[in-house]
């Protein structure tokens, strides 16, 4: 098996095909990328700036520059040596127009006689023998009904006409009256659809990769970019979706000869991978989080904790359990009600249960799940847990939860396979979708795959899940930024000064919310985190993306209901920031004082991440300074050419004076990535290196040699601010077993005890390298 050392991740768009990628490969493989990480490849909806709404499984997209595309970018790595991961998603399929999609247009023209009846996931019985597809405004939109070119036109959306079920005169809410589909409103989506989806996104429906002849069709092209060498692995886009994980990664091991293989599996704390998935680990959100929480001060909890009671006008600290509880409750009695009440009809007739207490019951215990899903037999402790946690919740569901316990126990069974699909739903859209937005005290801890109640890191805690790693997960990918990221690495890395400076942010937030007042006090807090962390950005982006965290977060207004009223103010609060020179001078004063120390974090994040055990992913652009927030925004277009012209200066020993230049950022990217790449013996193992004397605590160190060999020695800042009021490394020092060569300025220290102060003097990070000798661009 062909393993990357590192990976960079790249957005393929109509706006970006794999054309432009194949000429970004030169200044890639110059920067150190190993292997190139791109986005589903395969044919989507017209438009879609994604790629995870396949409409075609058997072709390349292309929008995305086709199979033509593909052979060039793989035949401009193959030319460097680099390899090729591509992003593919088994569980769903894009049906937003049907006509796009063969498989779905089949399905809707010929109901269950249809040969891709198996292949969609569809409770024909509960309908009548009919698909529901939620897409009119309301029932009585059926009267704007419309028939052209032998189809079913609603507005814009076509379907097709079953054959015989036209003749002219018939009108067409008749003919709609004869098709093996119902056009409903779209707020029956709720709890009367009748397709699994995912999540709740009703254009997105799952398919049976299960079925042999499903994997086989939908995987087809995907076996073919590897019998013809154009790719070397792959990377599985939610897993927790599919009926068998397990069974699913096994099957595509084969028919890939044993390629390397990521998930997009969210670990909760303390929670492993299955030890029977065949793959190489995860996508890097749990090696995130313990980056992010090393450069968060522990000392903020208190104070920050105290800050949001009193924005939630409260006395009692915010239960995050009870919240994360209620929030999932929501979803499930809610936009997901449909996949619970599927449940409950699975149920024994026998059962004694109406659907309203089966129902009642699935949910609490789904609510009460610490994990995503179970992968039965693997987790049946974790499901006897969530039975006894939501009896105590609510002892009127004793007896029905005793009936579900042994059915959801066993995965031989519909109910039992189908529960483990449906519990990780409600975790992502309760949990990463709601709370997040919510459990607001500090925006660095609610990233995706985190736990927010886990605060921060000590080096010592840090030191000891990176030795696990590096003997558990050496192949899993490490990451700090993707597509899905809240909030990019160096606007985090921002917001987590705020932990060391909770008086004056508490001050500042307080300023602010005077000038431009928002009846929503967390939902404030987070809108202004996340406005410090991305300045400066456009009114428009920050427009965008308050609007999204309000309506997530579900408090003050809705996706469903939006309170025009709030958000007028919401809105108002945001365009101050550009229209009251107040609100700006506020806002920028604050930014001045913690931008040196977020630059600080973000470089000592980087170079961590990037040298810590794991295969090292770079999300595309964030070699420079990119603070980002929600998606759409980190799907920006990413300036290349100057990113290369950049890089050649450096390469002419032109370096940034300052570690707050954005130069500085490309410049450790670039000396870990090829010190990876081409020294990978120097990254074959793991041990701490400590630091004596006063500010100590401040550095986080690690030698990554194997055995008594010397291997590359990472140097990083944290809590900079903290260090900074404490008057600097002083007398602080590090001891050396050999002299060491600085990979970003080529200075050399050591054997021997040396002063902390000295190597970080430019930079708040060194990746230091033994001997004279150092990492070389090929």
């Amino acid at each position: 098996m062909r393993t990357p050392v590192s990976t960079y991740r790249l957005q393929i768009r109509a706006g970006f095909t794999l054309h432009d990628a194949a000429r970004t490969v030169p200044y890639l493989h110059s920067l150190g990328a190993d292997w190139l990480y791109l986005s589903p490849l395969l044919t989507a909806e017209r438009g879609s700036d994604h790629g995870y709404d396949v409409t075609d499984p058997s072709s390349v997209d292309p929008e995305r520059g086709g199979p033509e595309g593909l052979l060039a970018l793989s035949a401009a790595a193959r030319a460097v040596g680099m390899g090729v991961l591509v992003d593919i998603v088994p569980n769903h399929v894009g049906v937003a127009s049907p006509h796009q999609n063969p498989w779905w247009w089949s399905l809707l023209k010929e109901g269950r006689q249809s040969r891709y009846a198996e292949a969609f996931d569809v409770d024909w019985d509960f309908a009548g023998g009919r698909l529901r597809i939620p897409v009119l405004g309301s029932d009585h939109d059926v009267d704007q009904l419309e028939i052209h070119d032998g189809e079913l036109r609603y507005y814009s959306h076509r379907f097709p006409l079953a054959a015989g079920t036209f003749s002219a005169g018939d009108s067409p809410q008749t003919v709609h009256d004869r098709q093996h589909y119902e056009l409903v409103a779209w707020r029956r989506a709720d709890d009367e659809l009748n397709y699994r989806r995912f999540f709740a996104v009703n254009t997105l429906a799952g398919i049976r990769v299960e079925v042999p002849w499903v994997f086989n069709e939908a995987h087809a092209e995907i076996v073919r970019w590897f019998r013809d060498g154009l790719v070397d692995g792959l990377r599985v886009d939610h897993p927790d979706g599919l009926a068998d994980p397990s069974g699913y990664l096994r099957r595509l091991k084969e028919v890939t000869g044993g390629a390397y293989v990521l998930v997009e599996k969210i670990l909760e704390p303390g929670e492993d991978l299955p030890p029977d998935f065949e793959c190489e680990g995860t996508t890097g959100y749990d090696a995130l989080a313990d980056v992010d929480r090393l450069f968060v001060d522990p000392l903020g909890q208190a104070p920050l904790t105290r800050l949001d009671s009193l924005l939630r006008g409260s006395a009692e600290v915010t239960d995050y359990a009870d919240m994360i509880h209620g929030t999932k409750r929501d979803i499930e009695d809610g936009i997901l009600q449909s996949e619970i009440l599927r449940l409950a009809r699975l149920l024994p007739m026998d059962s004694g249960l109406t659907e309203e207490q089966s129902a009642d019951a699935l949910a609490e215990i789904i609510a009460a799940f610490p994990v995503y899903r179970t992968y039965l037999p693997e987790g049946a402790g974790v499901l006897k847990e969530a039975c006894r946690a939501a009896v105590e919740a609510k002892p009127e569901l004793a007896a029905a939860v005793g009936v579900l316990l042994p059915l959801l126990n066993d995965p031989g069974q519909e109910l039992g396979r189908r529960f483990q699909q449906t519990s990780g739903m409600v975790m992502a859209k309760g949990v990463e979708d709601t709370a997040f937005y919510r459990y607001t005290r500090l925006g660095t801890l609610t990233e995706v795959g985190a736990d927010p109640t886990e605060f921060s890191l000590t080096p010592a805690d840090f030191h000891s899940r990176m030795q696990r790693r590096q003997k558990s997960l050496p192949l899993a990918m490490t990451t700090l930024t993707t597509h899905d990221t809240k909030r990019s690495e160096d606007t985090r890395a921002r917001i987590s000064v705020i932990s060391e400076m909770v008086p004056e942010w508490s001050a500042t937030l307080a300023k602010l919310r005077e000038l431009a007042s928002l009846p929503d006090g967390p939902l404030a807090s987070l809108l202004w985190q996340a406005i410090a962390g991305a300045w400066p950005a456009g009114r428009d982006r920050l427009r965008s993306y308050a609007e999204k965290a309000a309506r997530e977060a579900g408090n003050s207004t809705s996706w469903t209901e939006p309170d025009e009223a709030f958000e007028e103010k919401l809105l108002a609060a945001v365009d101050a920031v550009f229209d009251v020179p107040e609100v700006r001078r506020e806002l920028t004063a604050f930014v001045a004082r913690i931008e040196p120390h977020g630059a600080s974090n973000s470089l000592s994040a980087k170079l961590v991440q990037l040298t810590m055990p794991g295969l090292p992913d770079v999300y595309q652009g964030t070699e420079f300074w990119d603070r980002s927030l929600a998606d759409p925004d980190n799907r920006r277009t990413v300036d290349f050419g100057l990113r290369a012209a950049a890089l050649a200066e450096l390469d002419e020993g032109v370096l940034p004076a300052t570690f707050q230049a954005e130069a500085s950022k490309l410049l450790v990217t670039s000396r870990a990535l090829r010190l990876r790449r081409d020294r990978p013996e120097l990254f074959s193992g793991y041990r701490p290196v400590l630091a004596s004397g006063p500010a100590a605590e401040h550095l986080v160190a690690f030698d990554r040699g194997a055995g008594s060999a010397g291997g590359a020695v990472t140097l990083a800042t944290r809590l900079p601010y903290g260090l900074e009021r404490a008057g600097g490394w002083r007398d602080t020092a590090v001891e050396l077993a050999a002299e060491m060569r600085d990979e970003l300025t080529g200075k050399s220290f050591g054997p021997g005890p040396v002063a902390v102060a000295d190597v970080l003097l430019i930079y708040p990070v060194a990746l230091l390298v033994p001997g004279s000798q150092s990492g070389e661009a090929k």
